[in-house]
C-alpha cells in the first residue's frame, strides 16, 4: 500500500510533547531509516542517516522555501531570511555568508572574543557567583559586534541589552506560551534597531569599518542586482550575530561535560593545548549535547525514497539529533568519548548538529566554522579556569526545544590562574589589557 493512502494522525503534538526524542521514536522500529506521518496537517517524510542528508539537501527533491512555520521566521530566523530561498536567489543571497567561511575571518572573530572573554573573567573572579551561560552570551555579543562592526553603546548596557534579546531568539522559537512571546517582542526590537544602523550606513550618518560584517550587508545586492532591503539587511545581519551568541548554549555544555564527563588527564590534554584533541572534543559536544532537533523541507515534486512515496508539497524531516545519537554511525553513541574523533575522520553527511551538504552552495549553517573556532578556543580556556562548581541542577531535559543545562551551569570561586591572559590583562600587560573592553542527559 502506498504510504500516504491511508489516514494518518497529525503528530504536531507529540512533535511538542516528546521534544528531541519524537523522531527518533518514530523511526526507531525502523531499520530502513523512513517513517510516515502527519505534521501541521501535512503528509511527513521522516529520514536519517548520511544517504538521507544528501537526499534532503539536493533542490531537485526538496525546498526549504515554505517549509519554515510562521512563528520560527518571527522569531529564530526572520522574515525573508536566507533560510527561506532556494536556487539562484539563494545561491546569490549566500554570497554574503561565504566569505564568513575562510580561516582568517573565523580567526578574526576568536581574536576579538578572547580578549573579551579574558576581561570577564577578571570580574567574574570578583563575583559571589557566575552563570556561564548568561556570562557568555554577553561576552559573545562584545566580541561579534566588534568583529562585525555593529556599535554598542557600553555606558547604556547595550551589550547586555543585546545579549537578552539575542538568546531569547533562540530560546523561544519552538515552544508556545511566555518563551515564544519574549522571541517576537526581542526580533521585533532588535529588527528595528538594525534596520536603523543600516539605514545611516547607506546614508553616510553612520560608519561601517572597511572589510567588516556590516559594510558589507549593507552594499549587498540580490540577483536581481537592487540592494537589500533595508530590513531584509538587517535580518541577515542579526543572522550572523544571533547564531554566534548562541555559541552559549555550547560554552555551558563544554563546561558541563568538562565537569561530568572528562577525566584529569583529559583535561589536561586541554589545558596543554593538544589541537587533534581540541577539535575531537568540540566536535563530541557537538555530537552528544542537544541543540536542533530536526530540519524540514518540502518535497519539491513526487518523489520515491526507500520505497515511500512522497507527494509533492509533502513535509521531509531530517532527523538531526537521531542521526548525532545512531548506534550504527556512533556506536555507544550516549556515552561522551571525544577520543572517536581521533579515531574516525568527520564525515560531512555524518555528523550534522548544525545541517549537512555543502554550505557554499546548500543550506548547511555557513556559521558552523566559527562555531567550531570559538569553541576550540572557548574549551582551552573553561579548561584552564580554576573555579568550584556549587551544587546545582544540571540536568538536560529533552523535552525542552531548545535543551539547555538547566542551571546554566553556575560557577564560583573563579581565580584567574597566573601567566594566563587574564592575569596579565589584570596587571596591565598583555592583549587583553591593550583592548578597550568592554546528571546528566535526561533520557525521556
Amino acid at each position: 500500500m502506498d504510504a500516504w493512502s491511508s489516514p494518518l494522525i497529525d503528530r504536531s503534538l507529540p512533535a511538542l510533547v516528546q521534544g528531541y526524542s519524537w523522531l527518533p521514536g518514530l523511526l526507531r522500529e525502523r531499520p530502513d531509516g523512513v517513517a510516515s506521518t502527519r505534521v501541521m496537517g501535512k503528509p511527513a517524510l521522516a529520514v536519517r542517516g548520511p544517504e538521507a542528508v544528501r537526499f534532503f539537501y539536493d533542490e531537485h527533491n526538496v525546498h526549504r522555501g515554505g517549509a519554515l512555520p510562521g512563528p520560527v521566521l518571527s522569531t529564530l530566523f526572520g522574515h525573508d531570511a536566507v533560510h527561506t530561498l532556494d536556487g539562484g536567489a539563494h545561491r546569490a543571497r549566500k554570497e554574503f555568508f561565504l566569505p564568513l567561511l575562510q580561516a582568517d575571518r573565523i580567526a578574526g572573530l576568536v581574536e576579538h572574543v578572547l580578549p573579551v572573554w579574558d576581561d570577564a573573567v577578571r570580574e567574574w573572579s570578583r563575583a559571589e557567583q557566575v552563570v556561564l551561560f548568561d556570562a557568555s552570551s554577553v561576552v559573545l555579543t562584545r566580541g561579534v559586534c566588534r568583529w562585525a562592526g555593529v556599535p554598542l553603546d557600553e555606558d547604556a548596557g547595550e551589550a547586555e541589552h543585546l545579549a537578552r534579546d539575542l538568546v531569547a531568539m533562540v530560546d523561544g522559537f519552538a515552544t508556545a506560551g511566555p518563551r515564544h512571546w519574549r522571541a517576537r517582542r526581542a526580533r521585533n526590537r532588535q529588527e528595528e534597531r538594525f534596520t536603523r544602523l543600516v539605514e545611516e550606513v547607506r546614508s553616510g550618518e553612520a560608519a561601517a569599518p572597511d572589510g567588516s560584517v556590516l559594510a558589507a550587508v549593507c552594499r549587498h545586492r540580490e540577483a536581481t542586482g537592487e540592494l537589500l532591503h533595508p530590513h531584509t539587511a538587517a535580518v541577515e545581519l542579526l543572522n550572523v550575530i544571533r547564531p554566534t551568541v548562541a555559541v552559549c548554549w555550547f560554552v555551558a555544555y563544554t563546561a558541563h561535560a568538562l565537569h561530568l564527563h572528562l577525566r584529569p588527564d583529559q583535561r589536561d590534554r586541554l589545558r596543554g593545548g593538544d589541537t587533534a584533541y581540541t577539535a575531537a572534543f568540540v566536535h563530541e559536544v557537538r555530537r552528544f549535547y542537544p541543540f536542533a532537533p530536526f530540519l524540514g523541507g518540502l518535497a519539491a515534486r513526487d518523489l520515491s525514497w526507500r520505497d515511500a512515496s512522497v507527494p509533492a508539497g509533502a513535509m521531509v524531516l531530517l532527523d538531526v539529533f537521531g542521526q548525532n545519537h545512531d548506534e550504527e554511525l556512533w556506536g555507544d553513541p550516549y556515552a561522551f568519548r571525544p577520543e572517536r574523533f581521533l579515531d574516525h575522520a568527520v564525515e560531512r553527511d555524518e555528523l550534522v548538529p548544525q545541517g549537512g551538504a555543502e554550505p557554499r552552495a546548500g543550506h548547511r549553517c555557513p556559521g558552523e566554522g566559527l562555531t567550531i573556532g570559538l569553541l576550540e578556543a572557548l574549551a582551552v580556556r573553561l579548561a584552564g579556569l580554576d573555579h568550584t562548581v556549587p551544587d546545582q541542577d544540571l540536568r538536560i531535559s529533552l523535552r525542552r526545544i531548545p535543551a539547555r543545562v538547566r542551571s546554566g551551569f553556575a560557577v564560583r570561586d573563579v581565580r584567574v590562574p597566573s601567566g594566563s591572559p587574564s592575569a596579565e590583562a589584570a596587571s596591565g600587560t598583555g592583549v587583553a589589557a591593550r583592548r578597550p573592553l568592554a546528571d546528566v542527559t535526561e533520557k525521556r
